[in-house]
């Protein structure tokens, strides 16, 4: 018989889940996806609205990953 309550699994305190927002890989996933919206917007030759705002989508996704590659896992 062992004692589950010596297990070196419980000695080790649990890490508190952080939400979603703060989390690198899922954020990033979603800089990467405002990223690749920019340059779509950049090279479609339909809607000039589009393309008007498609240097400014490219920055802010730019801009968001470099802060959210610093986040910790």
């Amino acid at each position: 018989m062992t004692d589950q309550s010596l297990t070196p699994h419980s000695l080790t305190p649990a890490k508190p889940r952080r939400p979603f927002f703060l989390r690198r890989g899922p954020m990033e996933a979603v800089a990467v996806t405002v990223i690749a919206l920019g340059f779509l917007m950049l090279f479609q030759p339909f809607l000039l609205v589009l393309y008007t705002y498609s240097l400014v989508t490219l920055l802010a996704g730019t801009f968001m990953f470099m802060i959210v590659s610093k986040f910790p896992e």
